[in-house]
This record gives C-alpha cells, structure tokens and sequence, in this order.
C-alpha cells in the first residue's frame, strides 16, 4: 500500500512520531511531505519553525528507524501530490482530517480513486492538553508532552 503524510514536524513530538508511525505501519512505501520554510512562513507560528533541513532530518532519522520504503519531499501548499499521486491512503490527526475529505474531493473530481483515510487520534500531554510543537516551543511541555521542569530546555 502506498501511504501519503504530511506536516511541518516542527519539534519532532509523539504526536509527530504516533502519525509517522501509523503511516509505516499501514504502508508498504509512504511519501512524507514536508513543510517548506515560505510555505512555514505563511502559516500560523510560521515564524518560530525549525529550519526545512533541521526538520528533514528528525523525520528522516525516524523513518529510516521504521524499516520500510520512504521519501521526503518538499510541500508547497495544503495538498501536495495527494489529488492526483498514485497513493491508496493517507494518515492524518483529528486537525487534518478536513484537509484528507477536501483531497478526496478533487480525486473524485478528477476521476480518481479516493484515498482510504485514517485518522489518529489526537495525542495528548500529561495536563490533559493535546501536545503541539507550538507548547514545546514555549517551554510548557518537552516532546513527550510532560510539564517543563525548571532548568530544562523542553525544545530539545
């Protein structure tokens, strides 16, 4: 199966790595898009992200530990390749869904086959709050969604 994800990544986190993950487990090859710094830039908290290659390289570094086929490549806008790519699914979380129902509509629109989606859940911290790159970036919680300790650098 031939999965689709996409992202910005920013602060590589296990909300991150839980979508990451699903699409490995799901796919036989999946295609990561990642966020451009303009594209970044244009989108809220653009910015305070991580360099294109800091974040290529978190997501190369976890897909390479997850044993199947991959690329990453750049994504320009909302959609990437996904309505009109050779793709059999895509992975999103509960804020990206809208996004996966709006692909499959131009698939249909262009006669193409719509993309299974599967979605995961949001992942949350330890407050209960679902972790975001933006709360890390802040110093609120450290990447595995647990409240700063003082002294710590929850961005790392």
């Amino acid at each position: 199966m031939r999965v689709i994800i996409g992202g910005t990544f920013n602060h590589l986190h296990r909300g991150h790595i839980a979508l990451i993950s699903k699409a490995f487990e799901i796919g036989d090859y999946v295609y990561i898009g990642l966020t451009t710094d303009s594209y970044a830039k244009s989108m809220r908290h653009g910015d305070v992200v991580l360099g294109y290659q800091a974040r290529r390289k978190a997501v190369e570094r976890l897909a390479r530990s997850l044993g199947k086929e991959f690329e990453i490549n750049p994504l320009n806008d909302r959609f990437g390749p996904a309505p009109t790519g050779n793709f059999d699914a895509i992975v999103v979380s509960d804020e990206t869904f809208p996004v996966a129902v709006e692909i499959n509509a131009e698939r249909r629109k262009s006669g193409l086959k719509p993309l299974s989606i599967v979605r995961i859940p949001t992942v949350m911290a330890a407050d209960s709050v679902p972790i975001s790159s933006s709360r890390i970036r802040i110093g609120e919680i450290d990447k595995e969604g647990n409240p700063r300790r003082e002294g710590t650098d929850c961005r790392e």
